[in-house]
């Protein structure tokens, strides 16, 4: 006489591959641990700033990975007072303390990552030439400082605020020389930045930009330890 169908038991070797199929079954479905670490929480800022932060060449978007982490607290805290203004910056850091800024901008400064490689410069001889110079020596004549003063001899930055200027897109660069131009960008006073941005003609600044996006980052992306001082201008957002 048969059993039961409610009473029926299976073989411990057929029980054992149909629990183990079903906890198979159950973990397949199950999402894996996401781990709480701040690599893990900055993955949102990859969709604009690239893998890491390295940057993309979209064109808008700069390198975040390898900054001076003065200089990258400094920006969130623009973005979150408004003295920088971008939507997406403001909506992401509005709602952010100090102490979390201030490990966003540690985690993106110790990420010493290579850069890519720059694009050629597609512009005249005269106004690549002008761009270096500018960069090089500055323009006594109208008040400009060269870009070496302040951002190091190799343009990588120098601690603990002053950011590099190489791997940086062309069209990010020209824009930001704008939002200066325009009073759409503005650092803590005295804004030095300002002073060269409204300094320089819209040739000019297109020319740096030209230069710098064509340069190859040639002794790494570490900013340097030291600046001579006094610098050339008062920067606010630089500690003296």
């Amino acid at each position: 006489m048969t059993a039961p169908a409610s009473s029926f038991k299976p073989p411990l070797r057929i029980a054992a591959m149909l629990a183990s199929a079903s906890l198979s079954a159950a973990m397949a479905g199950a999402p894996a641990p996401v781990p709480d670490t701040m690599a893990q929480r900055m993955q949102p800022c990859s969709a604009c700033h690239g893998k890491e932060g390295r940057a993309t060449q979209q064109g808008f978007f700069p390198r975040i990975a390898g900054k001076p982490a003065g200089y990258l607290y400094n920006q969130l805290d623009n973005f979150r007072s408004g003295r920088r203004a971008y939507p997406t910056m403001t909506y992401f850091v509005e709602q952010m303390s100090d102490g979390y800024l201030h490990e966003i901008a540690d985690y993106f400064a110790s990420l010493d990552l290579p850069y890519a490689p720059p694009l050629p410069a597609a512009a005249p001889a005269d106004e690549i030439a002008r761009g270096e110079a500018l960069v090089r020596r500055g323009d006594a004549a109208h008040g400009i400082p060269a870009c070496v003063q302040c951002h190091g001899a190799a343009m990588t930055g120098v601690l603990p605020a002053i950011p590099g200027l190489l791997g940086l897109p062309r069209g990010y660069l020209v824009e930001q020389f704008g939002a200066w131009r325009a009073g759409q960008r503005k650092a803590a006073a005295p804004d030095c930045m300002a002073h060269v941005a409204t300094s320089l003609t819209p040739a000019d600044i297109t020319a740096v930009a030209t230069w710098l996006a064509a340069q190859p980052v040639a002794v790494g992306p570490a900013a340097a330890d030291s600046l001579a001082r006094p610098l050339p201008l008062a920067c606010g957002s630089v500690p003296p």
